[in-house]
């Protein structure tokens, strides 16, 4: 019987089409998704947006338009760009789903019958860019962190609250007690200090918002937009009874929900909890935040249209924030394209195929299959690393070339070498597919045999 794995991302909020801040995520939880699907689980992946709340509301108005029209053009804008990058998701949920709203407001419901949501007055700071509740000890300089040119607005309101205080011990034991729960580890620490400190209640509705999923038992309330939003994970995952996730990806700047208030809802209403999540950290592009009002914004399919899909993946996956933060430029991301792929890879594959269609032979079938190195990297979710170790074998295979001059040889030890290299290619081709997979494909088929010839090359020069 095949295992069930269950990959998530967190949902894109609707206010705007996604930008290559966004990318990152998805990509991780694609070559998960596509590596599972290579070892034969029985493979779930869900991403999709996150489509209430006030700045979606706000952001409609300004069109002219309902906020269900505005966010269904987003929801479509957002697949074209994951479709340009190759993502396989299995679903993309929206929020707006009719199945999400029922058992979000069943989740509700069930975390209410146990005591741990009730009515009161909230009175503080609210961030609209994040739709998030604000202490003074999270501002810097006075504003949000994660939107600093946004001033946190100052709220007195009647809201539904949830106890998360009443989690205070079953969060701190989680953390302290399941290490692999949060990767990487520095971000459990930093986590586990925020929730040493002492938790506090959150608002799980809203009064004056009334794009939202109406609070079941009372209709002049909305879900707050959290509270909704964290409940797609399981809505799709007990549709397909894959839940718990094994794994949630998402950035730095959605740690808290996750490893916070997510386990505790949880908790609250009798469900499972996912078995890990990882935290990547921030893109900045020369040196600036990603960010619409910068005017800095770039979509991945303007990425894709210069260098491919495999060739935004390559270097997103190769040398992405998975543990800190990374500046990128379009003359860094060339000069890697140009290096690891055009010189590199796509060199190494059009070398091999020439010498093999020029020397007449024929190539049987080769046994492949996965490389153990690269799948412990993986398990560990050193994505960087597994690419790393993938291209010193080519390094290897390269070398082997210049040290064994297939071109200076003939007959049967022509063949022997040649078949070293066409199994090394082979192997690389495999390998890569959860990385790179539309390369893959091409040299997979390219390399099929019998015969084995030259073709356009993988990835033309860029300059």
């Amino acid at each position: 019987m095949n295992n069930k794995f269950y990959i998530t991302t967190a949902i894109d909020y609707t206010n705007d089409v996604i930008h290559v801040g966004h990318s990152y995520q998805k990509l991780l939880a694609d070559v998960l998704a596509r590596y599972h699907r290579l070892t034969g689980d029985e493979t779930y992946f869900l991403t999709g947006t996150d489509e209430h709340g006030q700045k979606v509301e706000k952001s409609a108005a300004e069109k002219g338009i309902e906020p269900k029209e505005f966010v269904d053009k987003i929801a479509k804008e957002n697949k074209k760009e994951w479709k340009s990058l190759n993502i396989s998701y299995d679903r993309f949920i929206r929020t707006t789903d009719e199945d999400h709203i029922k058992f979000a407001q069943e989740f509700y419901l069930k975390s209410k019958a146990t005591g741990d949501i009730y009515l009161s007055k909230y009175e503080g700071l609210y961030c609209e860019g994040c739709e998030a509740y604000l202490e003074e000890s999270d501002l810097v300089d006075g504003k949000c962190p994660f939107h600093p040119n946004k001033e946190p607005q100052k709220l007195v309101e009647e809201n539904y609250f949830f106890r998360l205080s009443k989690y205070q011990k079953f969060i701190e034991e989680l953390l302290e007690n399941n290490p692999e729960f949060i990767f990487p580890d520095s971000k459990r620490r930093e986590i586990l200090s925020f929730v040493k400190s002492g938790l506090r209640d959150f608002s799980v509705s809203r009064k004056n918002v009334r794009w939202g999923i109406p609070v079941p038992d009372d209709q002049e309330h909305t879900i707050y937009v959290w509270f909704d939003a964290l409940i797609n994970y399981l809505t799709y995952g007990v549709e397909k009874n894959c839940w718990p996730a094994n794994i949630h990806v998402l950035g730095k700047d959605n740690q808290r929900f996750h490893a916070i208030f997510w386990p505790a809802m949880l908790k609250s209403a009798g469900y499972e909890l996912p078995k890990t999540i990882l935290v990547h950290n921030f893109f900045s592009l020369n040196g600036q935040k990603i960010s619409k009002s910068l005017g800095n914004v770039v979509r991945p399919s303007e990425l894709v249209a210069k260098y491919g899909a495999d060739g935004v993946r390559y270097f997103f996956l190769r040398h992405g924030p998975l543990l800190g933060d990374v500046d990128i430029t379009w003359d860094k991301l060339t000069e890697v394209y140009n290096a690891d792929l055009a010189n590199g890879l796509g060199n190494l594959v059009a070398r091999v195929a020439k010498l093999c269609e020029t020397s007449g032979f024929e190539f049987e079938e080769q046994k492949i299959g996965w490389y153990d190195d690269l799948d412990d990297k993986l398990k560990n979710y050193r994505f960087d690393e597994a690419l790393g170790w993938l291209w010193e074998v080519l390094k290897k295979t390269d070398q082997l070339i210049e040290l064994e001059k297939p071109w200076a040889l003939s007959g049967e030890k022509l063949k022997e070498v040649l078949e070293k290299l066409v199994l090394q290619v082979r192997l690389a081709g495999y390998n890569l597919q959860p990385f790179l997979p539309e390369t893959a494909e091409k040299i997979l088929v390219q390399f099929k045999g019998p015969r084995i010839e030259s073709g356009a090359p993988l990835f033309p020069r860029i300059k």
